[in-house]
């Protein structure tokens, strides 16, 4: 088992500067983006003896923590134009 000093859920400026990246982003564009981040992040582990199980696991945090980012910036906009 490989333990992971820092979750990837909760690297929250990373989680921050993608879905930030993401909500700016649209098609083709916005996959590259991505594809380009998780290879990154799947070689960072990588390099550090994480094994494949647990780099999944990983990217799997990760991408649930930026969706959810995505989701409440998306409500923070709606509620923002709700009350203006």
């Amino acid at each position: 088992m490989t333990i992971v000093q820092f979750p990837a859920d909760r690297r929250t400026s990373d989680i921050r500067r993608c879905s930030e990246a993401l909500a700016n982003l649209h098609g083709e564009e916005a996959n590259r983006f991505w594809r380009q981040e998780m290879a990154g992040f799947a070689a960072r582990l990588r390099a550090q003896g994480v094994e494949d199980t647990e780099i999944s696991h990983q990217a799997a945090l990760f991408m649930n923590a930026v969706q959810m980012e995505l989701q409440a910036a998306f409500a923070a906009q709606e509620e923002a134009g709700a009350l203006g």
